[in-house]
């Protein structure tokens, strides 16, 4: 059965806090899953490029898998295949990496198809994410988004 994740990402500043949100459903909407995770410190591209992560992370097993996602970053990456040739480049100086990295190793268990969507557009599974991703980074319970404290420490 395919299963339609909705993502997004946000920061509050770029960098600054920010946060994700993930819905998982199955296609027969028997199954819903809402994931969301805030951090003290990261940027917009990373949340967007995390929710995706995050959501392939949750699924049992392989899986097919449709992603709506309103980031350009993300969507164009992958369809356009830019992510392929920074990685027979070992992905040097490319921006995000080790979640480029951790993307390409689960994103190849499944069978993944992304579509763009517009964002604040009213959609009600992007508005979810939205929301999720927003709430979480106001959250309380923020956590280092270590990949980004790597990056702007190194």
């Amino acid at each position: 059965m395919k299963i339609v994740v909705f993502t997004d990402g946000s920061a509050l500043g770029n960098p600054g806090p920010g946060g994700y949100g993930a819905i998982l459903e199955t296609e027969d909407k028997k199954y819903k899953k809402e994931l969301a995770q805030g951090f003290i410190k990261t940027t917009n591209n990373r949340m967007e490029l995390l929710a995706v992560i995050v959501a392939l992370e949750a699924l049992k097993g392989p899986s097919e898998v449709l992603i709506w996602s309103d980031s350009k970053y993300v969507v164009d990456s992958v369809e356009k295949g830019w992510v392929y040739g920074w990685e027979k480049k070992s992905f040097k100086n490319r921006v995000n990496s080790d979640l480029w990295i951790r993307f390409l190793k689960i994103y190849r268990k499944h069978d993944v198809k992304f579509k763009w969507i517009k964002g604040h557009a009213g959609h009600p599974g992007n508005e979810r994410a939205d929301q999720l991703a927003v709430m979480a980074a106001n959250s309380k319970y923020l956590i280092a988004d270590e990949g980004y404290e790597n990056i702007s420490m190194g």
